[in-house]
């Protein structure tokens, strides 16, 4: 009898004022290359504990700022499509994720949002404090590609097999602060933090990059697929 897939939860845009949720299609295409079954999930959702009784794995996905009052800054100039909305939901659904043993990966605003709920805080413009040696994004509406540094001991090292990668870079904010349980495991070559990972929780993984944008690399490929076989081991 053929296993059912596991149901893997991606986080979306909210409506603002278009009425229209959203997301880039490679988030679905990656669960679905790596045989999971994407559910995506609109913010404003009142009950988030209830979404955790019936996915097995949990995505974050990239979007607009969040907004600094969160963590007590106030907002740089360049702070954009801030969406109180589905802060207040994805802070809700992180916090309660993090006490269960639900896999979950952060990716851009998904890593900005696992480290804003835990307690830290961040470079709301990395061209003010880190300079422009490297190009974290090339425009607001372009990426562009840097190289990263991955900690050899860490879980992520092990999960793709390699501790330096290319990786593909879409963002103008970083960790400043972490916070407690997280631990940091790759960095861009300026210092900014590119990866970490939680040191108490089974499998939770957070990335400033966008491994959703290469597919056709196999390392990055490895992410999904570690996520979506931890989650199939919950249903077993």
């Amino acid at each position: 009898m053929k296993s059912k897939p596991p149901l893997i939860g991606i986080t979306t845009a909210g409506q603002m004022d278009t009425r229209l949720f959203s997301i880039r299609g490679d988030y679905v295409e990656a669960v679905r290359l790596a045989g999971g079954l994407p559910m995506l999930l609109p913010p404003g959702e009142p009950d988030p504990a209830a979404i955790l009784e019936r996915i097995d794995g949990l995505i974050f996905s990239g979007g607009g700022d969040i907004d600094p009052a969160v963590y007590n800054d106030s907002s740089h100039p360049t702070v954009y499509n801030v969406d109180r909305q589905r802060d207040t939901f994805e802070l809700a659904l992180a916090k309660l994720v993090l006490d269960t043993d639900i896999p979950v990966l952060g990716i851009c605003r998904g890593l900005e949002i696992l480290v804003v709920a835990t307690g830290g805080n961040l470079v709301q413009h990395l061209p003010d404090e880190f300079g422009d040696a490297i190009s974290h994004r090339t425009h607001q509406s372009r990426f562009c590609e840097h190289h990263v540094q991955i900690d050899p001991d860490s879980r992520l090292a092990a999960m793709i097999g390699i501790t330096e990668s290319e990786i593909v870079s879409w963002h103008h904010q970083a960790v400043r602060t972490v916070p407690p349980g997280w631990r940091v495991t790759a960095r861009a070559s300026d210092g900014v933090i590119e990866a970490m990972e939680h040191e108490q929780h089974p499998w939770a993984i957070a990335l400033q990059w966008h491994p959703e944008l290469a597919l056709q690399d196999p390392y990055q490929q490895r992410i999904f697929q570690a996520l979506v076989e931890t989650a199939r081991k919950r249903t077993i």
